[in-house]
């Protein structure tokens, strides 16, 4: 999870830069930190589907073979 912190600081820059615009080392640091809150957040939808079951209307279990093949190599290491 990314801090409050950081997410502060993305948004910081990203008023700056509508404003009066970003130095190059700023544009760096921007870049960074948006890889970083996409990976996080990449990382928590992964683990939120991983919790996911899926339940036809005759109460059957019809969750894709690939996420229960996902959950199961998460639970094996």
């Amino acid at each position: 999870m990314i801090s409050d912190e950081r997410i502060k600081r993305i948004n910081e820059l990203a008023n700056k830069s509508k404003t009066e615009g970003l130095t190059d080392q700023e544009k760096k640091e921007q870049k960074r930190l948006r890889e970083e809150y996409l990976q996080a957040f990449r990382q928590s939808f992964k683990n939120q589907l991983k919790s996911v079951k899926v339940v036809d209307p005759e109460g059957s279990d019809v969750t894709p073979e690939k996420l229960k093949d996902e959950k199961n190599r998460d639970q094996n290491h």
